[in-house]
């Protein structure tokens, strides 16, 4: 399977870097062709207006790396993590212009947008986190963004990982083993069971067995 690996932390030793790099090496561990990049490498502008921002062949005319990253390595995955640090109760601004700038390429009037949305669909997408702040809805909105974000895109949402810390590399003295945890995520991710039942599903009485 293929995986993406998106680090969307200004710093690469940030914590939630240090989490995306164990969930990383999780995921080669277990023989899955990965990706893994940092969002300052190859992002470097927002969302704009593509009515007036659209080049005349239905291009995108924002000059970065995103395109590629885009339809040559998120598309074709299989999977998507995305690790960000907690900002104000949201993901970084990094992720979600990585989010945002999908729809200059999904947007019909993208030529290639039918292929697209295609590619968009049935993923498996995982979650790092990393915060100072320890209540429990410190990630309520964060998780409820990705979680809709899944079940737009047809997709599967895997679960989180979350670690605390502030000052750089603090993640790793957080007694719940966040580090441990990751890369546990990372060797389980294409496997690890998931569940999000509606009505009318039809399921056996017992979860494990």
């Amino acid at each position: 399977m293929k995986a993406l690996v998106l680090s969307s932390s200004p710093r690469r030793n940030g914590n939630s870097a240090i989490l995306a790099t164990e969930v990383r090496d999780g995921l080669v561990e277990a023989g899955h062709e990965t990706l893994f990049l940092h969002a300052d490498d190859f992002l470097a502008a927002f969302l704009k207006d593509c009515r007036q921002c659209r080049k005349d062949n239905g291009e995108c005319a924002i000059e970065d790396g995103f395109r590629s990253v885009f339809l040559d390595a998120y598309l074709p995955a299989d999977g998507f993590i995305a690790a960000t640090p907690i900002y104000w109760y949201g993901v970084s601004a990094q992720l979600k212009a990585f989010l945002d700038r999908m729809f200059c390429y999904y947007a019909a009037s993208f030529p290639g947008s039918a292929a697209v949305i295609q590619g968009m669909k049935g993923k498996r997408i995982g979650l790092v986190l990393s915060s100072e702040e320890t209540f429990p809805m410190v990630s309520g909105g964060i998780l409820s963004q990705f979680q809709e974000f899944s079940r737009y895109t047809l997709s599967t949402f895997v679960g989180v990982v979350h670690g605390y810390g502030n000052s750089r590399g603090d993640v790793r003295r957080d007694p719940g083993d966040p580090i441990g945890s990751a890369r546990r995520f990372g060797r389980e991710f294409f496997t690890r069971h998931t569940t999000d039942y509606q009505v009318d599903t039809v399921r056996p009485a017992k979860v494990w067995g």
